[in-house]
């Protein structure tokens, strides 16, 4: 048994990385190393309303500048000039007012800049469920005089120019801000967006921020091209009706993204990107950064005196706030069983009892490894369960069904180009009358199988990757002779009811973020089937070469370098205002229980009310997509359980 049961871990804290910011020479991991074929889609959008000291006619308007101005001179000269069209084009654009402007230093302003961030800094690998980036030099710490001010005069030009009082006058003036809105406190940093990093849907609102702004530094040659990745990506805001937690009455309306972003912007080298930061409307993301050039930038925030109005409704908050149960996949949905009733009296929480009834070992048999029911087996995994409340049980399925599953999967990852480094360059890839695409784009984003209807009969009925697991779902996992093992191995009696969904997650574009809507008002058990690519053995980790061992898909989905890992972290539930840094607070990695992807594999885990669990964004470098039946099971917690004592003990 031990070849193929996994006990649950904590997974250790990334260690900080330390790299130069010349990173287009950097080498990739053996991992990610196949370059991605030419690419045969391009998204289209309707184009950013952009004003360029090439397009426009000057007629020696660029002479009007105040001489004495001499703090805006990294600027070109064209910015300043053209105030109207740039508030014209900031208040005509969809799906919220932004704006871009190009060329927007002088010419080879940016290039110096380049050179000096790449001669005196390093960047720190960041990442959280949101995230994964590395950020440089905070221009905040940059003072002036300072012994790295002094290494850098182009840069803090720079940083002195954007947030000096006429420079802030002017991004009043062409985003509609009274004057005298912004401050002038410095919010900025040099960030690099390496390939796979990216920074998932969000609306930037915290503390006083009110206007968000992007200096782009990629290198120009070649041009950035839309099968590069790492495009900034706008969401239209929807109006979501939302419930009260599981008891599921209705709380009212509130603005969601949308699953898909509606608009992106390429980083094109010396444009600058900006708008005015407002709840439950300015949602964007940066998409992965699918080549190996580096998506280098200047990222920072004007901030107002106060607090924006309605900043209840930022996501941000609204993550941190919402009732427990809000997001879950709906109402428990009683188990299949003959004896529903008395099957918790059948065997107990303390019974040594193998409950199998002949009939079900029959049954089970058809569709599990036969390593699981036997019952030295079936007592060694529920002495590991009642050690760690978890475990993973490798090639759970038997041959004739997971074979069919992991072969209707991966061919629907070849007809969709999906994964080995292939840029995602359609957001509906793969969606379709029986997969739906889900969201709002700031908690999760994937497929969801939603065909309803009885199983078909037999995996040979099966002709789709979902009518596959679809089948296991209906037969297997909803059955009383499923529910009866469960229940014996996990120490938790028979399920009272299940609700869940399936899913698949595709390279470079889903995902889930950890956030309170999902935490439930009772102890559940997790039962998760994954599929994707690999043998779905356990690797070794050879210290002498520091890298594992095992087949290269299996290495690649457990070294969590491309995502697709699913973890539980405990939720902070003090109430406590933790600051305007809370979301970017990496240290809590320690805390996580993280189980990664593997085909064929079932993870149980024991999931308490205070823990959310979220599926890390999957990579384009992923080798295929992660398909999953997620379920979640009603059980009798052991806290019910000291209740009812406590309540018999009070009654006598």
């Amino acid at each position: 048994m031990e070849s193929i049961i996994w006990s649950s871990k904590l997974i250790t804290q990334k260690p900080t990385l330390q790299l130069r910011l010349t990173m287009e020479t950097s080498t990739p991991s053996k991992h990610s190393t196949i370059d991605p074929p030419p690419t045969k889609r391009h998204r289209t959008n309707a184009p950013t309303k952009e004003i360029s000291e090439q397009s426009m006619n000057t007629n020696g308007q660029g002479n009007n500048i105040d001489d004495q101005n001499k703090i805006l001179d990294p600027i070109a000269t064209h910015v300043l000039v053209r105030a109207e069209d740039w508030a014209a084009a900031y208040r005509d654009a969809t799906p919220y007012p932004h704006g871009v402007i190009r060329d927007f230093c002088k010419h080879g302003f940016l290039d110096e800049i380049l050179n000096e961030l790449k001669q005196n800094t390093k960047v720190k690998f960041k990442e959280t469920d949101l995230f994964r980036f590395y950020q440089s030099i905070d221009l905040g710490n940059l003072k002036d005089g300072s012994e790295l001010a002094n290494k850098m005069p182009c840069l803090v030009k720079l940083k002195n120019a954007v947030y000096s009082a006429q420079y802030r006058a002017f991004i009043e003036k062409i985003t509609g801000l009274e004057e005298g809105t912004l401050t002038d406190e410095v919010d900025c940093a040099a960030n690099c967006h390496a390939k796979g990093c990216h920074l998932l849907c969000h609306d930037d609102v915290i503390g006083t921020r009110k206007v968000s702004y992007i200096i782009y530094l990629t290198d120009p040659d070649p041009i950035w091209e839309d099968k590069d990745g790492g495009r900034l990506e706008l969401y239209e805001a929807q109006i979501e009706n939302t419930t009260s937690g599981e008891s599921g009455e209705k709380a009212g309306q509130r603005f969601v993204p949308g699953a898909l972003p509606v608009k992106t912007i390429v980083p094109a080298f010396n444009s600058m990107a900006y708008f005015v930061v407002e709840p439950g409307v300015s949602f964007h993301s940066v998409q992965e950064v699918f080549c190996d050039r580096p998506r280098l930038s200047i990222q920072g925030w004007y901030h107002a005196k106060g607090c924006p109005s309605k900043i209840e409704n930022a996501t941000l908050q609204r993550l941190k706030s919402l009732g427990k149960g809000e997001d879950t996949e709906g109402e428990f949905q009683p188990m299949e069983t003959e004896t529903t009733s008395t099957c918790n009296e059948e065997f107990g929480l303390d019974d040594e009892t193998n409950p199998l009834t002949r009939k079900d070992s029959e049954f089970l048999m058809q569709y599990i490894n036969p390593a699981y029911l036997s019952e030295e087996s079936m007592k060694e995994i529920r002495l590991r369960f009642e050690e760690e409340s978890s475990v993973k049980l490798r090639h759970f399925l038997i041959d004739e069904w997971s074979a069919r599953c992991k072969e209707a999967c991966i061919k629907e990852d070849e007809r969709d180009e999906l994964g080995n480094d292939r840029p995602a360059l359609d957001y509906d890839v793969g969606s379709n009358d029986d997969w739906k695409v889900i969201g709002p784009a700031h908690k999760q984003r994937f497929l969801e199988y939603t065909k309803e209807g009885p199983p078909v009969g037999s995996y040979r009925s099966c002709a789709h990757a979902g009518e596959y697991l679809h089948q296991v779902r209906r037969t297997l996992f909803e059955s009383p002779s499923f529910g009866r093992w469960l229940g014996w191995i996990s120490s938790l009696g028979f399920p009272l009811g299940h609700r869940g969904r399936i899913r698949r997650f595709r390279p470079g574009l889903d995902y889930t973020v950890a956030h309170y809507g999902i935490l439930t008002t009772h102890s559940v058990l997790d039962a998760t089937l994954c599929f994707c690519a690999g043998n779905g053995d356990q690797c070794c980790f050879d210290e002498g070469t520091n890298e594992l061992i095992g087949s290269d898909d299996d290495a690649v989905w457990e070294s969590g370098d491309v995502g697709g890992f699913e973890c539980y972290i405990a939720a902070d539930e003090s109430g406590e205002d933790q600051g305007p840094d809370a979301e970017y607070d990496e240290e809590d990695d320690t805390k996580l229980l993280s189980v990664s992807a593997s085909d064929n594999t079932l993870s149980l885990v024991y999931r308490d009310p205070g823990t959310m669990r979220f599926v890390k964004y999957v990579g384009i470098g992923a080798p295929s997509s992660r398909w999953d039946i997620a379920l979640e099971y009603d059980v009798k917690s052991n806290e019910d359980s000291d209740d009812e004592n406590s309540a018999t003990e009070k009654a006598n």
